[in-house]
């Protein structure tokens, strides 16, 4: 019979989920923003002056976070 010593830290694992949950993070912001630039520029001028934008404030609203 043989037996495996369990002997690391769990204290180690902290820096690498921290490092994980902000990637997650980072990609869920760019996503949002990547769907809200799409769905935008689907307008046509006159909805996007509807809501009080123009094509030129597309970029800015959607990196807005």
């Amino acid at each position: 019979m043989s037996a495996i010593a369990n002997t690391r830290s769990t204290h180690a694992a902290a820096p690498v989920a921290g490092t994980i949950t902000r990637l997650i993070a980072a990609f869920t912001a760019w996503n949002d923003a990547r769907a809200t630039r799409k769905a935008l520029s689907a307008l046509s001028d006159r909805e996007l002056e509807d809501i009080g934008l123009s094509r030129s404030d597309i970029d800015s609203i959607s990196a807005r976070g």
